[in-house]
């Protein structure tokens, strides 16, 4: 009776963490600083659901990617959180959509989306 009990007790906790992993999104820390994204690039899969951990290194910022409907402010230390699963393959421009000096026009980002 012991040995089932132990048995169950094991494949139970084999089995609870894989399926916890496999619930979590994977996700990418995106910094913002005048006047560049890092990384600047990203890829991920058709498919896969990725959490941005979005975050500002000096003054407010906010990443915009329309392709992929992200849209996501930035202030200086706060981690801003946003899910994007894409449905489709390509390569899909952003850019800050936040002016913030000079070279806003510089801060370009690309998220690359490849078959899984």
């Amino acid at each position: 009776m012991k040995y089932r009990l132990w048995a169950c007790l094991m494949l139970v906790s084999l089995w609870v963490p894989s399926n916890l992993a496999q619930s979590t999104p994977r996700q990418i820390e995106i910094h913002a600083k005048r006047f560049s994204f890092t990384p600047a690039e990203i890829t991920i899969k058709k498919g896969e659901t990725v959490t941005l951990a979005l975050t500002s290194d000096d003054v407010p910022h906010s990443l915009l990617v329309p392709g992929l409907h992200v849209n996501g402010t930035m202030s200086k230390g706060h981690v801003t959180e946003v899910n994007v699963t894409p449905d489709a393959v390509g390569d899909f421009k952003g850019r800050c959509g936040r002016f913030c000096g000079s070279g806003h026009g510089s801060m370009l980002f690309v998220i690359h989306v490849v078959e899984n």
